[in-house]
């Protein structure tokens, strides 16, 4: 079973990655349990950020994508959109 995508979202970095054959379990634990061993296969992953970026561009709501967590990543997302929201407040203002 490959990974689900939106249409027009790139996934050949796949085949790249340090994850692949690893169980994919590893990158799902238990809520509470450790996602350590996880994050160290991604640590050195040569694709490692396209992974985390097809994440944030999926929504992918679970599981560690690019060596971060459910948590982590939601924190990135609420930085981008509050950095949207202020690119947009700036441009409605010199308009």
């Amino acid at each position: 079973m490959g990974i689900f995508a939106k249409p027009g979202l790139d996934t050949s970095w796949q085949e790249f990655s340090n994850c692949l054959g690893v169980d994919p379990d590893l990158f799902f634990p238990e809520r509470g349990a450790s996602t350590r061993e996880a994050k160290d296969v991604c640590r050195g992953c040569v694709v490692r950020e396209d992974c985390l970026e097809f994440a944030l561009q999926n929504g992918e709501k679970f599981g560690i994508w690019g060596g971060m967590s459910e948590r982590e990543r939601r924190r990135i997302r609420r930085q981008r959109a509050l950095e949207r929201a202020a690119a947009a407040a700036a441009a409605a203002e010199s308009a």
